[in-house]
């Protein structure tokens, strides 16, 4: 069984935030493989879906705490170290810009409170990590520094504009690819086309 979850912010004044990226992508990855329903499961505090990806079972799971306290949905799920190994999160990530992503295994949090909040409740940083790049870049593609704390924090919980979410299909479209890679040949095949 494979474990997707996708990181984000509960509620109506995020829904279309560049924090909930990860929300976002796996909403479209429910959506292209036919898994659309997603039911209250109150025991993990998250909304599921399950379905097959192949040959192989697949869980999406959106978490309904805050951004910081996602590891508490993945800890009622991950119990194992062995259930780790098929654990994938994804999560919008600063350090990239718009448009592109990363898939790695068993890496640091990079400072982003979801990723590290899954890691201390699993136990582990051993699990696939897929970082979609929600930065501001320049022409020559270098990503614009912002100021203060507060603006991140500002710009992290904007809402994405018509011309970035125009964008983010593309990449969505390829993070949906890449996934259906992990589950059915495994995550090094995937890194190896995508990264």
């Amino acid at each position: 069984m494979f474990y997707i979850i996708g990181l984000g912010n509960p509620g109506e004044e995020y829904k279309n935030s560049r924090h909930n990226t990860g929300v976002l992508s796996v909403e479209h990855f429910a959506k292209k493989n036919d898994m659309k329903v997603f039911n209250a499961d109150k025991r993990i505090k998250a909304i599921v879906s399950m379905g097959k990806i192949g040959k192989e079972k697949t869980m999406l799971i959106l978490p309904q705490t805050f951004m910081n306290k996602s590891g508490l949905s993945a800890g009622k799920v991950i119990i194992s170290g062995k259930k780790a190994e098929n654990l994938i999160v994804i999560y919008d990530d600063l350090a990239l810009p718009l448009g592109k992503f990363r898939i790695s295994f068993g890496r640091g949090s990079g400072g982003h409170k979801g990723a590290e909040s899954v890691a201390r409740a699993v136990k582990t940083k051993d699990f696939i990590r897929v970082r979609i790049g929600i930065a501001q870049s320049t022409l020559s593609g270098k990503i614009k520094k912002m100021k203060s704390e507060k603006d991140i924090i500002n710009f992290i919980l904007g809402d994405f504009s018509k011309k970035e979410i125009f964008m983010l299909k593309t990449v969505f479209k390829n993070v949906t690819g890449a996934l259906e890679i992990i589950i059915k040949e495994g995550r090094a095949k995937a890194m190896n086309i995508y990264n």
